[in-house]
């Protein structure tokens, strides 16, 4: 069974127009098509001899583990739809037990607070590249594009195909980071040629590429009229002004943050990966540490579509075999082999493009953190020193930041950040587990929690 929060196959990375209106251009923006659409046509063909049950439009809310004793030790998964009036093709199950359960739950675009952030106007980079991919829509006439990463690159060419005014991409960091371990760079060719098309496409539209600067403040009342910018030392402390930018779109990108709300839900152990973001501990077959539960994709550290892809082959591949099917060791070792590689191509991305060390200088009293609870730099500070809180859980307790809607999952890591930060030290796999561990790890509704068998 395969049960995808989206409505067709594709994820994230793939994301693409609606399917039941077939359109030509549906892989524009996107590299390795060839690799997703052979994928879609096997997952189609599966599904069509009933090899595979397909759940589009579905979320799991609740992970029940096996009891003790339990021969083999299956999971129960219990299902929501993805978002209220979700188009299911029908009722399906409320529920699902597998003996083995793969977790892909992917992740999501990791956010600073600095002063405006939540302006009309401001988005993330993911969110910007989503509306082109998915919907051909443009956020924004002119826009600034800045953070951290080669994420930012085709959110800025795509943007500016698209027919916007891109004026800059802001890297915080610089490229000679990569200096650092030339041959992990170069373990994916395939990322050096994606390299040269985007700078290659900066250069036609007239993008300046400006290293070591940052959005440090955005300006507006009702909507974003400009940003300042501003020239970095190599620890992220303000060096001078650079400039100002009339934009009305501001895309943010600061890397992702793995979505480890199910991977928790299992009781699977989790540490601290080399971006500071908290990811699941597998082996080397992709096993994470809680019997019949294996993981691949971002969860495991953020690495990229490619990475993901061999991960969840060699998932798939270890699920059968620990479930008695026969399989290539070939096979196995093909993929491991391609991990490692991406893996280490990873590890230097991370290495090159940090958050920078003092970001939360940047801030102003009254910058927002968190949001959803509206919760500002200063209340954290004053959690802090008034309150004696000394780490991220008991900021979260003391200021809320968290609270709200989205649960930590876009002021948690900053929150997170901050709280170690202002007690000089560095961030621990403890200050980052709270906001991942969620007893609902989706919205349900109190009509399907009340009708649940479990619970009446």
């Amino acid at each position: 069974m395969l049960v995808d929060a989206g409505g067709q196959p594709g994820g994230q990375y793939w994301r693409h127009p609606d399917e039941t209106a077939p359109r030509g251009d549906e892989s524009l923006g996107h590299h390795d098509w060839s690799t997703f659409t052979a994928l879609r046509s096997r997952l189609h063909g599966l599904v069509r001899r009933r090899r595979i049950t397909h759940l589009p439009w579905r979320q799991v809310w609740f992970v029940e583990r096996p009891s003790v004793g339990d021969e083999p030790p299956a999971h129960t998964l219990h299902l929501t739809t993805s978002y209220a009036g979700a188009d299911t093709g029908g009722e399906g199950p409320d529920a699902v037990t597998g003996d083995a359960v793969i977790l892909c739950p992917g992740g999501y675009d990791r956010q600073l607070p600095i002063p405006g952030w939540d302006l009309p106007g401001v988005m993330a980079a993911g969110g910007v590249q989503a509306l082109l991919k998915g919907h051909r829509t443009v956020a924004g006439r002119r826009a600034i594009v800045a953070g951290t990463g080669p994420f930012l690159l085709p959110v800025a060419t795509g943007l500016a195909q698209a027919g916007a005014d891109v004026v800059a991409v802001c890297e915080a960091g610089s490229i000679t980071g990569w200096s650092r371990d030339p041959l992990a760079a170069a373990a994916v060719p395939g990322k050096a040629r994606e390299a040269l098309e985007y700078a290659t496409e900066l250069i036609r539209h007239r993008i300046p590429y400006r290293q070591r600067t940052a959005i440090t403040a955005i300006r507006g009342t009702e909507a974003v009229r400009s940003v300042e910018l501003s020239r970095l030392d190599r620890e992220g402390r303000i060096r001078e002004d650079a400039g100002t930018a009339d934009v009305d779109l501001v895309a943010l990108g600061w890397g992702f943050t793995p979505s480890l709300e199910l991977v928790s839900a299992t009781g699977a152990a989790t540490r601290k990966d080399i971006d500071d973001s908290l990811v699941a501990v597998v082996d080397d077959e992709q096993r994470a540490t809680v019997p019949g539960v294996y993981v691949a994709g971002e969860a495991t550290g953020v690495g990229g579509a490619m990475l993901a892809v061999a991960e969840g082959e060699l998932a798939g591949l270890m699920t059968a075999r620990d479930q008695r099917a026969p399989v290539s060791q070939g096979n196995v070792r093909t993929l491991q082999k391609r991990i490692t590689r991406h893996r280490r191509f990873a590890a230097a991305m991370h290495a090159a493009h940090p958050v920078p060390r003092h970001w939360h200088e940047w801030l102003s009293p009254e910058t927002t953190v968190c949001r959803c609870e509206e919760v500002s730099y200063r209340q954290v500070c004053g959690a802090r020193d008034e309150l004696g809180a000394g780490d991220a859980r008991t900021v979260k307790l003391m200021a809320r930041p968290g609270m709200g809607w989205c649960q930590g999952r876009v002021c948690g890591f900053a929150s997170a950040k901050l709280a170690a930060a202002t007690e000089g030290r560095a961030l621990t796999a403890d200050d980052l587990r709270p906001t991942a561990k969620q007893p609902f790890t989706a919205p349900v509704s109190l009509e399907q929690l009340a009708e649940s068998p479990r619970y009446e």
